[in-house]
């Protein structure tokens, strides 16, 4: 087997660290105050992934490229799982009621159902829930 990291951490720039933690706040998302300032926080996907999301200027410190325009340019899809469908439209619908724009409409192959939105800052967040028990039947 190749190479098996323990832990993700995403990186994100954000241009207001407050209004970002609210809003993934009112998501359901939670912060590891350890990792907190005002240049940066860690939100906790699950105990092995986290997105570290960064004030611009503090993000700029770490790449010498350009910050991606997320208003006409996708530097990234964030994907992440749901337990159930249910589960899926509570967290997007959490999202825009949050702030948050609509990105895709949902997507149902029966086996697999999607939906996402933007955040704040025009990050794309995919959030998808697998039922392996209806993978390969017909809708």
């Amino acid at each position: 087997m190749g190479l098996q990291a323990r832990q993700l951490y995403l990186n994100l720039p954000v241009k207001d660290l407050n209004k970002t933690v609210e809003f993934f706040s009112k998501i359901g998302f939670e912060f590891n105050a350890q990792f907190t300032d005002e240049n940066a926080t860690c939100m906790v996907i699950n105990e092995n992934t986290f997105v570290m999301l960064l004030v611009e200027d503090f993000f700029k410190t770490f790449t010498k490229k350009d910050i991606s325009d997320t208003a006409k340019n996708t530097e990234a899809i964030v994907a992440i799982s749901a337990d159930s469908r249910e589960q899926v439209d509570e967290i997007v619908n959490k999202a825009l009621d949050a702030g948050g724009k609509p990105s895709n409409d949902p997507t149902d192959h029966g086996f697999m159902y999607g939906w996402s939105f933007q955040d704040l800052d025009g990050h794309l967040w995919e959030v998808s829930y697998m039922d392996e028990s209806a993978f390969g039947q017909e809708n």
